[in-house]
């Protein structure tokens, strides 16, 4: 399951190291500050043969350190939200080390949804993920999108995506998982920290194993 990731152990950071081209994907404007006005995604949701993508109002991450509110603010925004990232990154804790754990950010998404229990914090923390681990990922960004809402996950290291695009984040980084297709064995990203690379797919499997020794946030 991990012959193509490579991972590493610090903590918690947006370590950018960016390759590959643009993904055609469900974000359909990008932005490289958080003071831009987003744009509404033009794509409709659907909900047929097992897949589902979520309309994303994406704004890339202004600065190294901020992938944890960036990402919160990307999955917000499926709901028609638009906070403000500082704001988010003071209640996060977020310094120039980064948000230290998903604990930090299931609390504001359950604040800005309206719900103390909309989201809940999953860890995996064994180095791999195992296949109950992936099939627990697996139905919680199912539900998750289903109920409107975007998984936010926290992850270390190197995958691949199902074009053949690296994406590498060894000192780790946050992303929005804001769709699935084939019933969810593999999902969309979107990922504040490359405009260029603002959207993709992954498979769950990697996404797992790009998650494990740390977590997500889910419905």
């Amino acid at each position: 399951m991990r012959t193509d990731l490579i991972r590493k152990t610090a903590l918690t950071a947006a370590g950018l190291a960016f390759t590959g081209g643009a993904i055609a994907g469900p974000v359909t404007a990008a932005y490289a500050a958080s003071e831009a006005t987003p744009a509404t995604q033009t794509q409709t949701d659907r909900k047929t043969h097992g897949e589902r993508e979520l309309g994303v109002r994406y704004e890339a991450q202004p600065n190294f350190y901020y992938c944890g509110p960036a990402a919160t603010r990307n999955a917000l925004s499926v709901q028609g939200k638009n906070i403000n990232v500082d704001d988010m990154a003071k209640e996060m804790g977020t310094t120039e080390a980064g948000t230290n754990s998903i604990n930090d950010i299931t609390p504001v998404l359950n604040k800005e949804t309206g719900k103390n229990d909309a989201y809940r914090s999953v860890e995996i923390s064994s180095p791999d993920a195992d296949a109950g681990q992936t099939d627990t990922l697996r139905a919680d960004v199912v539900k998750t999108v289903d109920d409107g809402r975007a998984v936010v996950a926290n992850i270390a290291g190197t995958s691949t995506d199902t074009d053949g695009a690296v994406h590498s984040y060894e000192g780790g980084h946050y992303i929005s998982v804001v769709g699935y297709r084939d019933n969810g064995n593999t999902v969309t990203i979107a990922d504040s920290a490359d405009p260029n690379q603002a959207a993709y797919q992954i498979s769950v499997e990697h996404l797992a194993d790009w998650i494990a020794t740390r977590g997500y946030a889910t419905s």
